[in-house]
C-alpha cells in the first residue's frame, strides 16, 4: 500500500449536515486552511458517538488554530440530521457531518471497508495546500482521542512555520524541538 502522506486529498462534492442546515461541501472549500477528516463506520452506533462528542469538545480550540473538522461516514446527510436530533452526544456536534453514500470520499482516503460499505475509523490532518500530513486508522473497537489530534495539529503547524525544525515524540506546544543535522546523528 502506497503512503498517503503528502498526497493531495481527493476531489469531491458532498452534502453535509451543519448547524441545523444542509450544505454542499467540496474539496475546494477545504483548501487554504487546515482540516481534519474524521471517518467513522456508521451513525447510530456505539464507539462513533463517543468520538464525535470528544471531537466536539475540542472543536473551539481547533477553530482557534484555524482548523475545520469534517466527520464523514457512508450514511447520508439526512441520517446525520436524524442522529444529531436524537442523540445527546451528537447534538453537541457543530462541525460539518458529511454524507458519503457513494463512498467516493471514503475510497479517496483509502478507508472503505468494501464488503461492508462502511468507513474505517480513519483520521487525517490536511494542510492548507490540501496535502495529508497525518493519517491514522484504528480498528473498529478502538476509539480515538481528539485531544491528541489537537497536539498533532499544533506540531504540524509548528513544523510548517519553522523550516528546518522537527517535533520529537509527545511534543507539546512550547516544548523543545530539534534541528536535524549531522551533529545530532547518534546523539539522541
Amino acid at each position: 500500500m502506497a503512503s498517503i502522506i503528502n498526497q493531495e486529498i481527493p476531489e469531491f462534492s458532498a452534502d453535509a449536515f451543519v448547524n441545523g442546515e444542509f450544505k454542499t461541501i467540496t474539496s475546494e472549500d477545504v483548501k487554504g486552511k487546515w482540516a481534519i477528516f474524521m471517518f467513522y463506520p456508521a451513525d447510530f452506533t456505539f464507539v462513533c458517538p463517543t468520538e464525535l462528542e470528544d471531537m466536539a469538545a475540542q472543536y473551539e480550540e481547533l477553530q482557534g488554530l484555524g482548523v475545520e473538522v469534517y466527520s464523514v461516514s457512508t450514511d447520508t446527510h439526512f441520517t446525520h440530521k436524524a442522529w444529531h436530533d436524537s442523540s445527546e452526544a451528537i447534538g453537541k456536534v457543530t462541525f460539518p457531518m458529511i454524507g458519503d453514500p457513494t463512498g467516493r470520499i471514503t475510497r479517496g482516503f483509502n478507508v472503505m471497508i468494501e464488503e461492508a460499505g462502511l468507513a474505517e475509523r480513519g483520521t487525517f490532518l490536511v494542510d492548507p495546500d490540501g496535502l495529508i500530513q497525518v493519517a491514522e486508522i484504528h480498528a473498529g473497537g478502538i476509539g480515538r482521542s481528539a485531544k491528541d489530534m489537537v497536539r498533532k495539529v499544533k506540531a504540524a503547524q509548528y513544523v510548517r512555520e519553522n523550516d528546518g525544525e522537527v517535533c520529537p515524540a509527545a511534543w507539546e506546544q512550547g516544548g523543545d524541538t530539534l534541528k536535524p543535522s549531522l551533529d545530532l546523528v547518534g546523539k539522541i
